[in-house]
């Protein structure tokens, strides 16, 4: 059983959704992201996305387009995105890590060398959010074949004249984009979200986690009462920001205080259909 899978199947087992965070690899810079990738788990992460920094992340919003522009300008490659996900795993064999970003930079690191390194560094999943299901020989198919999780989108577009396609080759979890438009922008309907995760969930028996909006805890935990996940990326990049100096270096505190919205945004998750289960200590 692959990482993800064992970690929904424990959720469900616990009668409890989990808390996906996203960050982008290297922001601000990799010694201050590697110590806050260390205590994710710890502050209650499940599940983690590592962006992989890209100079023209076209689907995101301000916050994620300035952390991918601090990462690269501290100079961040997807190499060294990889060697950071090794080093993660050196003290963390069981937390599952996804990498999310775009095709280019995968197209020209080369798709077959990729898959082989990601697979070696720990990957367990992908989310590549420009490569449409026509387009599932590019990286789709390969990244099943190596034995790496393929995670779909999906989006409050998505008919259901499109979403067969969609969920074709779909693996891991099913990823609902609960807003039309640009990451951290605004956020998404509660009734429409649960109507959107009850509508997947006839067509598919994998998990389905939701993002793009989700921005405090009691948002997380409204999305936790339906669906498998809540997936949060700009309010936490926007912690980061707040926490660097004019320079955009980090201050002191800084990993302190994005673990400490993480573990908000879990004890909402978990507290959402009445888990007692503690957060970690961190």
């Amino acid at each position: 059983m692959s990482r993800i899978a064992a970690r929904f199947a424990d959720l469900k087992a616990e009668g409890r959704a989990g808390l996906v965070t996203y960050l982008a690899c290297g922001d601000p810079d990799r010694a201050s992201f590697e110590k806050i990738l260390a205590g994710l788990p710890g502050a209650g992460a499940d599940l983690i996305e590592l962006g992989m920094p890209f100079s023209d992340p076209m689907a995101d919003g301000p916050a994620i387009q300035a952390a991918s522009r601090r990462a690269l300008k501290s100079g961040m490659t997807l190499a060294k995105t990889l060697e950071v996900l090794r080093r993660f795993r050196k003290s963390d064999a069981d937390t599952p890590v996804v990498l999310m970003g775009y095709y280019n930079p995968i197209y020209r690191h080369g798709v077959k060398r990729f898959l082989k390194e990601a697979k070696e560094a720990g990957c367990d999943g992908l989310i590549v959010v420009d490569l449409p299901p026509e387009h599932d020989e590019e990286l789709c198919l390969p990244a099943l074949a190596a034995g790496i999780d393929f995670i779909r989108l999906a989006t409050p577009t998505t008919d259901d004249q499109r979403l067969p396609a969609v969920l074709r080759h779909a693996s891991g979890f099913i990823y609902y984009v609960a807003i039309a438009g640009i990451t951290g922008t605004k956020s998404a309907e509660s009734g429409q979200v649960a109507q959107a995760v009850a509508r997947l969930k006839r067509h598919t028996g994998l998990p389905v986690a939701v993002g793009f909006g989700i921005k405090n805890p009691a948002q997380a935990a409204e999305v936790s009462r339906g669906a498998d996940a809540a997936v949060v990326g700009s309010a936490l990049v926007e912690t980061i920001a707040g926490n660097l100096d004019k320079k955009g270096r980090a201050r002191p505190g800084l990993e302190a205080a994005l673990l400490k919205h993480v573990k908000a945004l879990a004890k909402g998750v978990r507290q959402a259909r009445g888990s007692n289960r503690r957060v970690a200590a961190q």
